[in-house]
This record gives C-alpha cells, sequence and structure tokens, in this order.
C-alpha cells in the first residue's frame, strides 16, 4: 500500500514516516525542506513541495491509496487552506481514505454538548487560532464524500510509544490529561488501516499512570 505523509518532519508525523514503513507501506514524505528528512529507506520517497500548491499536490498523490496528514495549523489556516485543495483532489482521484491529525478543542464539551471543547468553559486555551482552523477543515472534511477519520489528541507532549492508549468518539475520555506524539502517531496509524472511527473525530489520550 502506498501512503501520502502530510508534515511528514513533525512530532508526529515522523513517527508516522517510522510506523508505515515497519509496516512495509510504501510512503510518500511531503515536506517543504527535504534536509529535515534525515532516514533512508527503499520505500521512502521524499518529495519537496507546499501543500498550499494545486499542482504539487497533485503530484504527490500520484497512485497513492490514501492520505494520514499531521500538519499543523502553522498560525496562518495552513490546515484549511490545504483542505480545501485537498480535498476536491482526493475526490477527483478517488482516494478515499485520510486521516488528519487535529485538536481535542474541536470534540465536543462535556460541560455543554452542544458546542465544541474550545469554545466553552473546559478549554484553558489563550488562543483559539489554531483550533478555529482545526474546525474548519473539520467542517471540510464532514461536508466532503471521503472515508475521513480526525484523531484528536490532548496536551501532547514528545513522547514513545507505549500503547497505552484510552480513546473516545466526540469526546475527549474523561480524565484525559495528556498523550505522547508516538502514542498519537500509533493510533492515528492504526486507524488508518482499521476504520473504527469512519467520518468521526476520536478524543485520544494515555491511560493514568
Amino acid at each position: 500500500m502506498k501512503i501520502l505523509v502530510l508534515g511528514a518532519t513533525g512530532r508526529v508525523g515522523s513517527f508516522l514516516v517510522d510506523l508505515l514503513l515497519e509496516a512495509k507501506c510504501e510512503v510518500i514524505a511531503f515536506v517543504r525542506d527535504e534536509q529535515k528528512i534525515t532516514i533512508r529507506h527503499e520505500a521512502l520517497t521524499v518529495l519537496k513541495g507546499n501543500t498550499l500548491n494545486e499542482k504539487d499536490l497533485n503530484l504527490a498523490l500520484e497512485n497513492v491509496d490514501g492520505v494520514i496528514s499531521a500538519l499543523n495549523t502553522g498560525g496562518e489556516n495552513i490546515l484549511s487552506k490545504t483542505m480545501e485543495i485537498l480535498i476536491p483532489l482526493l475526490e477527483m482521484k478517488k482516494i478515499d481514505r485520510i486521516v488528519t491529525i487535529g485538536t481535542a478543542g474541536i470534540l465536543q464539551s462535556r460541560v455543554d454538548p452542544t458546542v465544541l471543547r474550545y469554545l466553552s468553559s473546559e478549554s484553558k486555551r489563550k488562543s483559539t487560532t489554531a483550533a478555529t482552523d482545526h474546525e474548519k477543515a473539520y467542517n471540510l472534511l464532514n461536508g466532503s464524500q471521503l472515508n475521513w477519520t480526525i484523531v484528536c489528541p490532548t496536551y501532547l507532549p514528545d513522547g514513545p510509544v507505549t500503547k497505552n492508549i484510552r480513546v473516545e468518539k466526540d469526546f475527549l475520555p474523561i480524565g484525559g490529561e495528556s498523550i505522547t506524539t508516538g502514542d498519537t502517531a500509533f493510533f492515528a496509524f492504526k486507524e488508518f488501516f482499521e476504520c473504527n472511527f469512519s467520518k468521526s473525530r476520536v478524543g485520544i489520550c494515555n491511560e493514568k499512570s
């Protein structure tokens, strides 16, 4: 299987590339800076480009079976702007499966389930800029014909794959405080193939120690 990874040099994306290669997938790492990809593997192709350039994205999608995106918002709505270009290309090419890394802010609030967490008293955010971009991307995916899943981690410290993960559809698991970058990548990797949360957001956190 041939998988396109967006955000492949990031904290979660780098784990995703390793996990996919270990699973004997062919990986296309779409990056802005090729120098940040330090691994070499016969099943890894590194493509330099810009996700906001339709021609670059179209080339990156050639003959792929699905997409996993670990893109950040970049403070400039990069995520939603990318989705505006990416989703029509995926639909046109009949590439159905996409898993993206979101944020727990776009899950439903437990104190008021009619609103998203980042808009409720649950949120401790000082700025809503990134969450707003994530919400726009969610709305675009939700309005598409794709088989999408948005993995929504809470506080995301650097850390390894432990596989001690709690999950819940649409909500952050009760008491969820953090999840490592490695476990976030591991869950997204598994979910890409298993499709347990098709057309859904899923909140994830580590088991309490």
